[in-house]
């Protein structure tokens, strides 16, 4: 047996168990903190007009970078070796997570992807350059990615908010979870670390959607 198809039985099995006993399972990924770029802010920290090299493809045709910057934030903390995620975007956007915050003595607030509004202010670092955003920095809201058709399946609706309850000796519920469609996403949960630690989950965790 070649690896192509052992990746198609597993995941023809992980289908099965998520759809099993009527019980709707979503796999988690565990975020780390991230940037995405801007053109203009691209410009500034590696140069005019360069390019973002793809290290790992993710959903919706997103990739990890092998581009990385350093985040400042107002207590002049620093995190080196923060992963940019591609392709480029309309507005620049800072991922961290709560304990990143309190580190980096940044007030950043729980928000939904693209909510940037007078988010918090930081400062990136890149090879040849710096610039300090007046906002863009946030703790990313959790939510679960899936397609359309995978929505419909289970009677789910985009920006819809659910219960996620995990299994295990720190386990409980997650609320104020929200449901994200798109045909371009594969089915998958988004927490950060601060989370993921708090109650022991890890990438691939097998979590029960409650409606």
């Amino acid at each position: 047996m070649d690896k192509d198809e052992l990746v198609k039985i597993i995941t023809k099995m992980v289908k099965e168990t998520i759809t099993n006993n009527d019980n709707i399972l979503v796999p988690v990924g565990v975020s780390g903190r991230h940037v995405h770029l801007c053109r203009e802010h691209m410009d500034i920290l590696f140069g005019k007009n360069s390019q973002l090299e793809k290290k790992k493809d993710l959903m919706g045709g997103q990739f990890a970078a092998q581009q990385c910057v350093t985040i400042i934030g107002g207590k002049l903390s620093s995190l080196e070796n923060v992963r940019i995620l591609g392709p480029l975007r309309k507005e620049s956007q800072i991922e961290i997570s709560k304990t990143d915050s309190i580190k980096l003595g940044v007030k950043a607030t729980v928000r939904e992807s693209g909510e940037l509004k007078n988010s918090a202010p930081i400062t990136l670092v890149g090879p040849i350059g710096a610039i300090t955003l007046i906002e863009g920095c946030i703790v990313a809201k959790r939510h679960i990615h899936m397609s359309n058709q995978e929505a419909e399946k289970f009677g789910l609706q985009n920006n819809q908010i659910v219960d996620v309850k995990v299994p295990g000796g720190r386990g409980g519920l997650l609320g104020n979870v929200q449901i994200r469609t798109d045909n371009t996403y594969t089915l998958e949960m988004h927490i950060d670390t601060d989370e993921a630690n708090a109650m022991e989950i890890k990438c691939g965790s097998l979590l029960q959607i409650v409606k």
